[in-house]
């Protein structure tokens, strides 16, 4: 049943790198509609582009003309910049769109419930993209190693009759919680929205999808779409939810033009 929201939010989709869920993110499309879409980074992989090891499929291609038919329909659709699209940032003082598409480095979200939230991709707070541009080099590399064992371990799941598991996932929360204590990237972005009198946060990043509270303001992280495929959405009566579209719909995988709108 096609679902409607307030507000979704999605980042680190990836697109141009073989590990992109871009099916089962046009099927989630297909099937949502709301009144405000924000793109909260990592959208582009352009990384990827440069390095030349970019996978650019037609369902790729879908999501962007599937974004784009939402904001034609009406859908206020705002594109927050993260670090591996970054090269668009030099242009943001140019006043740069897409079409009817916003694209900006961060912005403010009033919610339903009449709280202040700041969105951003969350790379600007992150001591490894901050103070180590190498090492956040040299993970994203190790990063991909792990997707690709990922990738060979579900395929035998699947061969078995078992679900969708994420062995990147699995390890992150066990060292990335690490990484994160050392760098204190939750704590950074709930410190920075506290001193700038913002009730919460709306951020991407370390694909960890997770709706918490720190010193009280709310932390909200919408996932990721290359391992777990979650977003972000805001019902109209206020209440925020992680949606899981690998969990819900695991068999379904959609490389077509799938539109919501007729």
């Amino acid at each position: 049943m096609d679902k409607t929201y307030r507000s979704i939010f999605i980042s680190d989709v990836h697109l141009g790198s073989k590990d992109c869920k871009a099916g089962h993110l046009n099927n989630f499309l297909k099937h949502n509609t709301c009144e405000s879409l924000y793109l909260v980074g990592d959208i582009i992989d352009a990384w990827k582009i440069k390095e030349n090891k970019w996978r650019w499929k037609q369902s790729h291609t879908n999501v962007v003309r599937n974004v784009l038919n939402h904001a034609k329909h009406g859908t206020k659709v705002v594109y927050v910049l993260g670090n591996h699209d970054e090269f668009l940032r030099p242009y943001l003082h140019y006043g740069l769109g897409f079409g009817m598409m916003e694209i900006t480095n961060q912005c403010e979200h009033i919610g339903a419930d009449g709280k202040k939230y700041l969105i951003t991709h969350g790379d600007l707070f992150d001591g490894i993209t901050r103070l180590a541009p190498w090492l956040s080099i040299l993970g994203d590399k190790a990063y991909d190693f792990v997707l690709a064992l990922n990738s060979r371990f579900n395929w035998f799941r699947h061969r078995l009759g078992f679900g969708y598991w994420s062995l990147s996932l699995y390890l992150k929360q066990r060292v990335k919680r690490a990484i994160d204590f050392i760098f204190h990237f939750e704590k950074n972005l709930a410190g920075y929205c506290k001193k700038k009198g913002y009730d919460g946060v709306i951020c991407g990043h370390i694909h960890k999808a997770e709706i918490k509270e720190i010193d009280g303001v709310v932390y909200m992280n919408d996932g990721d779409w290359v391992e777990s495929c979650t977003a972000l959405v805001e019902h109209h009566d206020g209440r925020w939810e992680i949606i899981s579209w690998t969990r819900e719909n695991d068999n379904v995988v959609d490389d077509t033009d799938s539109s919501p709108h007729k």
